[in-house]
Parts: structure tokens; C-alpha cells; sequence
């Protein structure tokens, strides 16, 4: 009920600044984010810092929701469109079937929706290349095992997970054939205990790295490994500062830099719809800085990501892709 009446409320705020002739010339751009919303240090996170990014550096007018649960999702998404934004931004695939509606019947509207594709002439659809942003931290995760056991923790088991699980496998056994690689979903992305718990549980079986592609059920794995003494792998933002020395790094996804290049291009009036992909050769996924395990990382094993990197960009590593 209280994001409802925020929604509300920034209507009404919004509705102000279109009928003002002061801001008629600001693009008006509307996020709806994925359950969970903000604070999951994460995905949703990293839509936000685009969208703000967007505001400061171009000017842009924007309002954002964080919907309670997928019921609502539909909901937002037509309200938006009745105030008439420029663009509307929805974040993660669990909005891709509401869209496939919504954006037929306001076929004047520009949508984005980041994670998924919807082939409407209206909707520009962000998606990225998470299996190869994987296979780079699953080289780390089996070149610095001692224990030859990995885990990874997904959120939900759907396809677009189902990508970095993949992707991370390929990557720690193209380092280590060895390696065994423990596997877990959580069910859910905003279910920081259940992430604990089976990342404890992968620990106990083994695991000293545990890799999640969980959003907010990430934290707890990151928590897990803190408190009982193995490393973590982050993911979408940048979450080695969560637990400095622990998250050995994080398979940053640029869910921030394509949420504000969407937003430029209404703002320079070059929109056109379609699919943008963003993978490594253009800096859409790979790993963090190592900003606080620099010392902790053999030489070998940055190099190591470093010739898995340029094989990937040359073709000459192809990491299997799921959803193809």
C-alpha cells in the first residue's frame, strides 16, 4: 500500500512538471524496477546510478516504482504510459509478458526492458552476454581453489540464470578440469537467508569460492562467506566492498551504462527499438577492479583472465549460450 501511494503521489508530482512550460523540453523518463527494488546492492541498484547518472548529465525528468510483487507489474507499466513519458524502463525479465501487452496497446510510447527481448517496433530490449562475464570469473574461481570444489547460488532457476551458472562452469573447468562445481537455487531473489543457507551448505560439502546470480539472496551468500571463512564472487554491481577480502570480485554486468545510453538516445532523438547487446568486447560485462584482493591474486591467475578474455573476444573461446 505505501508504494502505491508513492506512485500516486509522484504522478501527481510528474503530471506538474509536463503541463509546466519551464520543463516541456526535459524528456520524461519513468523505471520500473524488478521485486526486491532498491537495496539489493545489485541489479536494481545498478538501474538506479543509470537512471540518476541520466538526470544529472542530461537533464532528463524521471520518476521510479518499486513494485511490491509481479502482480503489479502490468499496473505500472500502464500508468506510466498514460502520463505519456518518453521512455518507459523496465528492469528484468519477470516484465517482459506484461510488456508484450502493454507496449501493443500504446504503440506511441518508447519502452526499454533490460534483460529480455520484446520484438514490438516500439520497445528497445537491453539484454547482455552474462555467460561470458561468468566464464571469466569461473577461470578465477578454479585457479584459486585449494579444495577443487566451487559453488554458484542462482536466484530463480529460469534461462537467464541458467546463463551465468554456465558460463561459470565452463570458466572454472577450462582453468581447473578437476574443479567440481556445486550448484544451488534459491528460489527467489530477495531471500538474503536462503542464500546463506545454501552457501553454508556448499562450504560444508566442499566449497571454498561460492559465486551467486542471486540479486538480494546474494548477500547472504557474501554474509556466509564472512562469517565462516571462504571467498564469495559478486555479481551485477560491484560487491567486493560488502566484505573487503572476501568477495575475491564481481561479474559486473553494465545494467547502469545501458540504462543511461537508452535514455541518451531519446534525449539526442536517435531511438529506434531493436536489441542492444552488451558483452565483453564492449564493456557490458567482465569483472570488477580487485580494488581489495590485488595481493590475494597470484599474477598467473590475472593473466590467466586477461588470455580468457581476449580468446573470447576473438572467437577462439566460444562459451556455450543457453538461451540460443
Amino acid at each position: 500500500m505505501q508504494k502505491r501511494l508513492g506512485l500516486i503521489l509522484v504522478m501527481v508530482l510528474l503530471v506538474g512538471l509536463i503541463v509546466s512550460p519551464v520543463y516541456a523540453a526535459a524528456p520524461r523518463i519513468g523505471l520500473i524496477f524488478a521485486e526486491g527494488g532498491l537495496g539489493d546492492q545489485s541489479f536494481n541498484d545498478a538501474a538506479y546510478r543509470g537512471l540518476m547518472q541520466a538526470k544529472e548529465e542530461l537533464g532528463v525528468e524521471v520518476i521510479y516504482v518499486e513494485p511490491a510483487d509481479i502482480a503489479e507489474m502490468e499496473e505500472h507499466q500502464r500508468a506510466y504510459a498514460d502520463l505519456g513519458l518518453d521512455l518507459v524502463i523496465v528492469i528484468g525479465f519477470i516484465h517482459k509478458s506484461a510488456l508484450e501487452e502493454v507496449s501493443v496497446d500504446y504503440p506511441n510510447i518508447n519502452f526499454a526492458i533490460v534483460d529480455d527481448t520484446v520484438e514490438n517496433p516500439n520497445v528497445t530490449s537491453l539484454v547482455f552476454a552474462e555467460h561470458e562475464g561468468s566464464f571469466l570469473v569461473g577461470v578465477l574461481a578454479g585457479l584459486m581453489t585449494e579444495t577443487n570444489t566451487v559453488g554458484f547460488v542462482g536466484g530463480m532457476e529460469v534461462p537467464l540464470i541458467r546463463k551465468f551458472e554456465v558460463g561459470f562452469v565452463e570458466g572454472a573447468k577450462y582453468a581447473n578440469p578437476d574443479v567440481e562445481v556445486l550448484v544451488n537455487y534459491a528460489g527467489a531473489f530477495d531471500d538474503p537467508g536462503r542464500g546463506r543457507e545454501l552457501a553454508v551448505s556448499q562450504n560444508e560439502r566442499g566449497a571454498d569460492i561460492v559465486y551467486h546470480a542471486a540479486g538480494g539472496t546474494g548477500s547472504g551468500v557474501i554474509d556466509a562467506a564472512a562469517a565462516n571463512g571462504f571467498y564469495a564472487i559478486g555479481v551485477d554491481s560491484d560487491q567486493d566492498h560488502m566484505a573487503p577480502g572476501t568477495v575475491l570480485t564481481s561479474m559486473v554486468k553494465g545494467v547502469d551504462m545501458a540504462v543511461f545510453e537508452v535514455i541518451k538516445a531519446v534525449a539526442d532523438g536517435t531511438l529506434e527499438g531493436g536489441v542492444w547487446s552488451f558483452g565483453i568486447v564492449d564493456g557490458g560485462v567482465g569483472t570488477s577492479e580487485f580494488n581489495y584482493t590485488k595481493d590475494l591474486i597470484p599474477q598467473s591467475v590475472f593473466d590467466a583472465i586477461e588470455d580468457a578474455k581476449a580468446k573470447i573476444i576473438s572467437g577462439e573461446i566460444v562459451v556455450s549460450n543457453p538461451l540460443q
